[in-house]
């Protein structure tokens, strides 16, 4: 568990909030439903709230950091936080509930005020698992608290919803992403940009967006290709959309790719060469954006942008994603 602290969750002021209330008025709840989507930050959420009701500081604000408590809890070996475990990937059985928390709850913390358990990836629990898990959260010993982390809440019985206080993670605004990863993670203002804009409000997609060796090269093949396209012979064009399926790219991450490289020629040509260019993503490529600004008429890129939404739809329905890029890039070529 890394040394972080409520500081470092960045744009869940909300939920955050909510949690450092009731550590403060001490109002602690015997269950928590965090939800989210993967990377949204949960489990971050979890350990600081966790380590806060452990720690040992009796002043300041808590987490400390610094006390035996949350150094033992970094370390992820406090012996009282607990982490139920699953074998089987896609399920968590009622054997590890009743073994894992069941079995266990009834024996009172070894040294904390409380005793945690940590439930991630909750959804997977099987009915039978929520059932056992049910009759603990009717009945829990005062010094309890079980905390589950889960990215779909409809995947719970509404019983156990009933008993936990649900809080759930937001999108993040890009500005917020965008400096994290240009202060935390040390990536340049373009880069950073480009991670941010991606990861559709979710900071942690963004943190493995912006270390991921093959999103950028499929940015790379993309844009390429968005910077030739209107001299592409057709067979070329084959060629570009039989590498994409050979090479496994990302069907909705090289859609997004097109729609913002389409989304700045439309910014540049709105606004020209003295206009605000600082939400333009891809300014790396200024010149060739540029030279794409004066080539396309707005009906143009309006209509490569309604092919760009319509290869999604198609892509939902399930039609061949060969078939479907290559539709989409000859009606960028027809512009």
């Amino acid at each position: 568990m890394a040394e972080t602290n409520w500081s470092d969750v960045v744009g869940q002021k909300q939920l955050t909030d909510n949690l450092r209330s009731a550590l403060k008025y001490n109002k602690i709840s015997h269950a928590y439903l965090i939800q989210g989507e993967r990377l949204s930050g949960k489990m971050m959420i979890a350990e600081i709230f966790a380590r806060a009701l452990q720690c040992e500081n009796a002043e300041g604000d808590k987490p400390c950091n610094q006390c035996r408590s949350c150094k033992q809890a970094m370390n992820r070996n406090h012996p009282d936080i607990l982490y139920v475990q699953h074998e089987k990937p896609n399920v968590i059985s009622v054997d590890n509930i009743r073994q894992q928390i069941n079995g266990d709850i009834a024996i009172k913390p070894y040294s904390g005020a409380h005793k945690i358990y940590i439930v991630d990836e909750a959804e997977k629990m099987n009915v039978q698992a929520q059932n056992a898990l049910l009759k603990t959260l009717e009945e829990p010993p005062e010094y309890a608290v079980i905390l589950l982390l889960a990215t779909r809440v409809e995947a719970m019985l509404q019983t156990i919803l009933s008993r936990c206080v649900v809080l759930n993670t937001r999108p993040v605004h890009e500005d917020m992403i965008k400096e994290y990863l240009m202060r935390r993670v040390q990536v340049p203002d373009y880069r950073a940009a480009i991670c941010a804009s991606f990861a559709r409000g979710n900071v942690g997609r963004a943190s493995e967006l912006a270390s991921n060796e093959q999103f950028d090269h499929m940015k790379s093949s993309v844009i390429g290709t968005m910077k030739h396209i209107s001299d592409m012979e057709i067979n070329r064009i084959a060629a570009e959309t039989k590498k994409m399926v050979e090479e496994k790219f990302d069907a909705d991450d090289y859609l997004d790719l097109c729609f913002i490289w389409y989304r700045d020629v439309l910014l540049y040509k709105a606004c020209g060469v003295y206009g605000d260019s600082r939400h333009i993503i891809f300014k790396e490529d200024m010149a060739e954006i540029a030279d794409a600004a004066r080539r396309y008429s707005y009906d143009g890129i309006e209509r490569i942008i309604h092919s760009i939404d319509k290869a999604r739809s198609r892509l939902k329905a399930n039609v061949n994603l060969e078939l479907t890029m290559e539709l989409m890039l000859l009606d960028m070529k027809a512009g």
